[in-house]
């Protein structure tokens, strides 16, 4: 049976010192993973140093991005990021990674926002990129969207084969991607080819566990592998968006994104997801939510 796993996001701070703190007391109080998004606009820190000033605050707590944006990076340039950070952190790099999606990001920075399929297929050869760059030896790639020719990038991960990577996504083709890449995969709602937000047609309880077989039957033989999560948009009681997030959770209500009730309501939900449908991996979306979670978390952490 997996064995529960919990990331919260932690989007800013005011200081230094207030970020070194609130990634110490996730550590204390059984988080396993702090991830850093990646947006150009909105009140975010920008991963990389948000998530190196993380790792040197902590000994246990691993560090992620949900999700580094493709679009953003050439892989080479995300590849020696990432090796940088995995060997500073000690291997506790978690490297999410996403197409890029969000309309205003690319309005606002003046980058072309290509339709879905061009942007998957990107990462898809990023990804093959990136495992390549980590690698011992000299690497070359010549694909549609890049080419890299004998490089060999230092220093390589701490983690090997390299560092442990999560996936995202609600489409067909993004899951599919996942099931054969990735070893942690969050899985959401289908983004609207515009960028816009979610789409609220591919919501509901049906929708989520067609995610779940589809990723079964395409991770194959490396399904038992493979941790599947999801994304915590509600807690407790259902509040009104954030003005700053793209995420509506609607149309989850049924699904283990919205957490409704009780603290024993909200374990119960999570063993059952876990149990019946091996969910195990839950990130904690907004960290207004984290006094009430931080319980739950203490209760099931690693169990």
């Amino acid at each position: 049976m997996r064995r529960f796993r919990f990331a919260a996001v932690v989007r800013q701070a005011e200081s230094g010192k207030a970020w070194a703190e609130k990634a110490r007391r996730l550590e204390a109080t059984g988080f396993d993973v702090l991830l850093v998004p990646d947006h150009l606009v909105g009140p975010r820190l920008a991963p990389f140093a948000a998530m190196t000033a993380a790792a040197c605050a902590t000994t246990r707590l691993r560090v992620g991005t949900l999700v580094a944006a493709n679009d953003f990076r050439h892989p080479a340039v995300l590849a020696k990021e990432s090796a940088t950070l995995d060997l500073l952190s000690d291997g506790r790099l978690e490297l999410g990674l996403g197409t890029g999606w969000m309309a205003a990001d690319y309005i606002a920075a003046g980058l072309r926002l290509d339709p879905p399929g061009v942007r998957v297929s990107r990462l898809a050869e990023a990804v093959t990129v990136l495992k390549g760059l980590w690698g011992d030896a000299p690497f070359s790639f010549s694909g549609a969207h890049y080419r890299v020719d004998a490089l060999d990038q230092q220093p390589k991960p701490v983690q090997r084969p390299h560092p442990r990577l999560l996936l995202g996504g609600g489409g067909p083709r993004m899951l599919g991607l996942a099931a054969r890449e990735a070893n942690v995969i969050n899985l959401g709602m289908r983004v609207r080819a515009d960028g816009t937000g979610p789409d609220g047609a591919d919501g509901g309880l049906s929708a989520f566990l067609d995610k779940i077989d589809l990723v079964r039957t395409s991770a194959a033989g490396r399904y038992s592998d493979v941790e599947l999560g999801t994304s915590i948009q509600q807690l407790g009681t259902e509040r009104s968006r954030e003005s700053w997030s793209a995420a509506d959770s609607s149309p989850q209500r049924e699904t283990p994104q919205v957490l409704l009730g009780t603290r024993r309501d909200v374990v119960d939900k999570l063993r059952h997801w876990r149990d019946t449908h091996d969910v195990s991996y839950y990130v904690l979306h907004h960290e207004r939510d984290l006094d009430a979670f931080t319980p739950v978390v203490e209760e099931l952490s690693g169990r």
